[in-house]
């Protein structure tokens, strides 16, 4: 049998035989094409390898600034109502520490590298812009108001522009607290911090990332934050000036360390909400919550020369604000939600400007109506019509200069400026406007430097109270200003112990001369809040004498409570003298009337009556009404002379006995 015969093949289509027709080269471009063709839509349709990530969007952050900058702006513009909103600044601290490490981290982890000159250029976008329109519109505004404003401006420049305001103000020995004369350009030191930590920390940040353990990153860097904690600490004195401790970046990076330090241990949290333990998650929530309590607490009540503030309250504060980024920046977190409604957003985005504008504006409205500053509703308009300025400022800025030149930068936004401004008669107005304002803005600055004061008598009078109290305070020939005779011997020197201000430091050497062997503990920027600590301190060292000189009231309100504190720590035996306040601030007014109120309560304790004493004879007063030259120093000494006076000529306090009354039972 023979096998079945192959199927018969059907012919093919005369378009497949046209096809068969064709070079076998043809055919195999085809293929190729084709398979270009296709790769390019797998590659159109796959995500680059090493593709950065967009920057990560913290929820919540905006809203922690908006809190940081008001509390600052409260603490500067309207003195008196939040007495610690200067730790507004250590907020920004650790949500810089945190939010500049993640941006690093996050760059790290997607392209392999830390882009350090894309870094610092974008920065120097964020920060320079509105920083250098600062300089040349406030210089020359105060070109044109002069005086006191102008003291120490080259510096303050200089400092500004090389971001070192904080070394320079600690090495010219200028107090961030005192409230005579204030500089114009002092908030920029939280600046200089800021940028010093941007400058250094990416080159740090490569060397730590070599470790090979992430834990001992970030626990290296919580050792960095204790360490300069621990360094503020120990080096504030208590009752002497804080500057050097509050403006150190060695002594006040704690709370960028602390961020950094977050940073670092957030990149292992989950990233969706399923992945975290419900509790934990509510927990941590409500820690943040706590946390922002905690800092409006503080803000309200933590004194700025108080001894907890250096030893323990700032770095709290800084602990705080890491809980409330916690409780903010985890997956589905409400906290975010609620910090970041639109006020607190809006303000949070300007902050940086705001922070910027409010104080050197304040500065100058001071300057250009002192009189209002005299009255408590004058001071509430002042710091009302600079908030106004500032938030017109800061919204300018950011809308017109900073966010055109953080998007496309320096050279794209210049030309864009410049292109095309002469093909229309307004764009060349504005065009020919703008430049003139710069030109004018650049030489009125140059005015203002060249103008500057070498220094204001104030300061003169406070630099030779310090002279005085260098050397022995017994001089040789003591002279006594007030010579009426008395039946009673009034006590010497050697059984005052005096607590002052910048004031009494001015008054110091007519106070030597007429109290010989007088101790005086005077400072400049101390306020009534560290006077129940300073004495305190001295009960227990066995160094309060007889009478106590104090002398505090002039940098801010008072309260009661304090005067009672260092009553109670003197004891009955002691004589207490408290000295009324001359300054044109609003709060004197309120200081006096606690202080006379106090006096006539207890009948130990008495009133050198300052401010009525010198109210005729102002011009012996520095410029800024608040300090004595050698004149009004030696009227100080002698209200002092006639308090010791009135309680020298106290009668003798009687027993029930010697009142004709009934002896208590046994």
């Amino acid at each position: 049998m023979s096998p079945n015969p192959p199927p018969a093949k059907s012919p093919k289509p005369a378009a497949a035989r046209k096809a068969a027709a064709l070079p076998a080269k043809n055919t195999s471009a085809a293929s190729a094409k084709n398979s270009k063709a296709a790769n390019a839509r797998r590659t159109k349709g796959s995500k680059p390898k090493a593709a950065p990530k967009p920057p990560p969007r913290f929820a919540g952050l905006d809203g922690l600034r908006a809190i940081a900058v008001l509390s600052v702006v409260a603490y500067h513009l309207f003195p008196g109502t939040l007495i610690g909103g200067y730790i507004g600044v250590d907020l920004f601290f650790v949500i810089s520490g945190f939010l500049i490490t993640a941006l690093l981290l996050r760059q790290k982890e997607s392209l392999g590298k830390i882009d350090l000159k894309g870094f610092w250029v974008r920065r120097a976008r964020r920060l320079l812009p509105a920083l250098f329109l600062l300089l040349i519109v406030i210089c020359s505004v105060a070109a044109m108001v002069g005086g006191n404003v102008l003291i120490d401006l080259g510096r303050q420049i200089l400092g500004a522009v090389t971001f070192s305001s904080n070394w320079l103000s600690i090495l010219s020995e200028h107090s961030y607290f005192t409230e005579s004369n204030p500089e114009l350009f002092r908030n920029l030191w939280s600046l200089a911090v800021e940028e010093q930590f941007y400058l250094i920390w990416p080159l740090a940040l490569l060397l730590l990332l070599l470790l090979p353990y992430r834990r001992l990153r970030w626990v290296l860097l919580a050792g960095v934050a204790v360490a300069s904690g621990l360094t503020m600490a120990l080096i504030f004195v208590p009752g002497a000036d804080a500057s050097r401790v509050y403006y150190g970046t060695d002594t006040h990076s704690f709370g960028l360390a602390l961020g950094a330090a977050l940073a670092f241990a957030s990149q292992r949290w989950p990233t969706r909400i399923g992945d975290w333990p419900r509790l934990l998650r509510i927990g941590l929530q409500w820690a943040g919550l706590l946390g922002i309590a905690g800092i409006l607490l503080l803000a309200a009540i933590m004194a700025d020369d108080s001894a907890f503030t250096y030893q323990g309250g700032l770095q709290l504060v800084a602990i705080l604000t890491g809980l409330a980024i916690i409780g903010s920046v985890i997956p589905g977190s409400w906290l975010g939600k609620a910090l970041d409604n639109p006020p607190f957003k809006w303000i949070g985005e300007r902050s940086y400007g705001l922070y910027l504008w409010h104080w050197p504006v304040f500065v100058l409205t001071v300057a250009i109506a002192p009189n209002l500053a005299t009255s408590e509703t004058g001071t509430w308009l002042i710091g009302g019509v600079a908030l106004a300025i500032s938030l017109i400022a800061c919204a300018a800025s950011y809308g017109f200069l900073e966010q055109p030149i953080r998007k496309n930068g320096f050279r794209k936004t210049l030309s864009g400026w410049l292109s095309g401004w002469w093909e229309s008669f307004p764009r060349l107005t504005i065009g020919i406007t703008a430049i003139c304002l710069i030109a004018a803005g650049i030489q009125q600055s140059t005015i203002a430097i060249n103008s500057a004061p070498q220094t204001d008598d104030a300061k003169e009078v406070i630099e030779a109270g310090i002279a005085a109290l260098a050397p022995p305070e017994i001089p040789a020939v003591p002279t006594r200003v007030s010579e009426e005779a008395s039946s009673e011997q009034l006590p010497s020197g050697s059984q005052i112990y005096a607590i002052g201000d910048s004031v009494m430091l001015a008054a110091a050497p007519a106070l030597i001369n007429q109290f010989p062997g007088i101790k005086i503990d005077a400072q400049v920027s101390r306020s009534m809040y560290s006077g129940p600590d300073m004495v305190r301190a001295l009960a227990k060292s066995g160094a309060l004498r007889p009478i106590l000189l104090l002398g505090l009231g002039t940098n801010g309100p008072i309260d009661r409570k304090s005067l009672e504190d260092i009553r109670n720590t003197l004891g009955p035996d002691r004589l207490l003298i408290l000295v009324s306040v001359q300054a044109p601030r609003y709060w004197t007014a309120g200081v006096n009337a606690i202080l006379f109120q106090f006096a006539r309560k207890y009948r130990n304790v008495e009133i050198a009556n300052w401010r009525d004493a010198i109210a005729p004879h102002l011009d012996l007063l520095a410029r800024d009404q608040i300090h004595a030259g050698p004149t009004g120093a030696k009227i100080y000494a002698g209200t002092v002379d006639e308090a010791l006076q009135r309680l020298a000529e106290l009668p003798p306090l009687l027993s029930a006995k010697e009142y004709g009354l009934a002896p208590h039972p046994s």
